[in-house]
This record gives structure tokens, sequence and C-alpha cells, in this order.
């Protein structure tokens, strides 16, 4: 069982910077974490976001849900372990190359996974809209230990009965020290009885790099 569950959509701006906060505490206290799936796309059906005429946010949420479902192919292919890497390489294409358009075909897709060692041939399952159920199923899983009023990331400790919440939503990637101390301190709060929501809504811009 891992020490940690992270549940992610590979365009959220938000999500990536959280993520890489996460890959530096993990590097420092071997913590082992297991990245999961949470697809904004699916989790906004019938939501506030009218996709018919927000395209931004369609074009966005839409190459969420593809690469999710080429990710969830290759886990069922036995690339559990690799979803973090794959994570990494999506991220790292679309939030800091910023070349988000290169993952809209299955040739970008394939030259992501064949760079990872996975069956290129996986691409495909972009397009593929079985798979969809079960990220379904993942976001209420997610939002089952949360509440629905959230998005991603979550962050689970000591899955799967551990606490989760949604967040911390950070603006800039915390390095070295001032990493495992933040770390440090949600943990402390994830941990305390009864704890349930710390918020503001003022951000800076989202610094990705």
């Amino acid at each position: 069982m891992a020490d940690v569950e992270f549940f992610w959509d590979p365009v959220c701006p938000w999500a990536w910077i959280t993520s890489q906060w996460v890959r530096e505490v993990q590097q420092r206290r071997e913590l082992d974490v297991d990245w999961r799936f949470i697809c904004l796309r699916l989790l906004n059906e019938g939501g506030t976001i009218d996709y018919a005429t927000n395209e931004r946010y369609a074009e966005g949420h839409g190459r969420g849900l593809r690469l999710l479902r080429v990710a969830k192919a290759a886990r069922d292919a036995g690339h559990r372990d690799r979803m973090g890497e794959l994570y990494e390489r999506f991220g790292t294409r679309i939030h800091v190359e910023r070349e988000p358009r290169s993952l809209d075909d299955e040739a970008g897709i394939a030259a992501v996974l064949e760079g990872l060692g996975i069956d290129p041939s996986l691409a495909a399952a972009a397009g593929n809209e079985s798979h969809d159920d079960a990220l379904r199923e993942e976001n209420d899983e997610a939002l089952a230990r949360t509440g629905r009023d959230v998005g991603t990331p979550i962050i689970t400790f000591r899955p799967p009965d551990g606490p989760s919440f949604f967040g911390p939503v950070i603006s800039r990637i915390p390095r070295g020290d001032a990493a495992e101390r933040l770390w440090d301190a949600v943990a402390q709060l994830a941990e305390w009885p009864g704890f349930a929501e710390l918020k503001r809504s003022v951000r800076e811009r989202p610094e990705v790099a």
C-alpha cells in the first residue's frame, strides 16, 4: 500500500505545481506515491462550465480526458508503477514546454509512451470512450473521501482510509528544506481530528516551471 495517493488531471496547472512539490518530498523522504486519476472534463459534466460556449475549457479539459484514457489503458496493461513518470512527461509538455497541442494526435502521445518503454499503440485509447466509466468511478472514489465541491489535486494520506484533502493549492514549487517543512505542516493539519478547511481565493499566477 502506498504512503500517499495523488489524484491528478494532466491539464491542471495547480495540480502540476503540487505534484512537483510532492516529487521533491518523495525524493527526500522516500515516499511511495500512487498516482491516480481525477478527470476534470467528467467531473464537470452537467456542472457550471458550459463546454459548448467555453472553447478554452472545452479544449483543455477534453485534452485531459483523452490523456487520462491513455494513462488508464497503460495502467491496465501493467504499468501502474509508471503513472508518475507518464504524468511527468505529459505535464512537462503541457505546462513547462507549453506545447499541449503536440499531445492532440496519436503520434505525439505514442512518442511519449515509447519514450517510457510503454506500448505506443496504447495511444489509440485517447479516442476510446469505453474508459470513461472507470474514470468516473475513480472520480467518485476521490470525491467520496473529500466531498464533492473540490477539484484536483486530491491527496490521501495513508490510503485508503487515511485523511484526504483537496490541495494544497500552491502557486510556487517548494524545493529542499522548504518542501519538507510544508509537507510536515500539511500532514499535521490533515491528521488533526475534525480539521476541514483552510482557504483563501486570492492567488498568484501559477509558476509551473
